[in-house]
């Protein structure tokens, strides 16, 4: 399954990479399920991220190893690849892209893969994901700024 979502921002690039840190992701973490943050390394090729997703009834460990980086001249962007997953995931490939926009501001954009171990629990999983990243849009307006119209 795929998720894509793009937020308009008002700050550079190069300032919008210096804000993602661990205050920027402990507050992009949606309510529910609540996320205690075991390890935070960054967002830099070979740095890890250890969450736990409490379920109240039930808790699950999920780590994401960050397996590229790069800049260039247009974005800035960083993939974090699952290597261990809550049992309802069976593959995530998520790559954070910071766009340089003509008019000096951001796009922020999520671009996610996932699969569940079920072609259906991938359909009924879909609408859940999509609003847990959505989530972020107005958190990312909020600290980065919303775009000048």
């Amino acid at each position: 399954m795929h998720i894509l979502l793009t937020t308009q921002v008002r700050q550079s690039v190069d300032q919008v990479w210096a804000g993602f840190d661990r205050t920027l992701f402990d507050r992009l973490s949606p309510p529910f399920p609540p996320v205690d943050v075991v390890r935070f390394d960054g967002c830099l090729t070979g740095d890890v991220v250890q969450l736990r997703l409490n379920f109240l009834v039930f808790r699950q460990e999920w780590t994401s190893h960050i397996v590229d980086q790069q800049t260039t001249a247009d974005e800035i962007y960083f993939v974090d690849q699952g290597t261990k997953l809550p049992f309802f995931l069976a593959y995530w490939h998520h790559r954070h892209r910071l766009l340089r926009d003509s008019s000096g501001g951001t796009r922020i954009v999520d671009d996610i893969t996932f699969r569940t171990p079920y072609r259906l629990t991938d359909y009924l999983l879909y609408p859940v994901m999509w609003l847990q990243f959505a989530y972020r849009k107005p958190i990312y307006r909020r600290i980065f700024g919303s775009p000048v119209k």
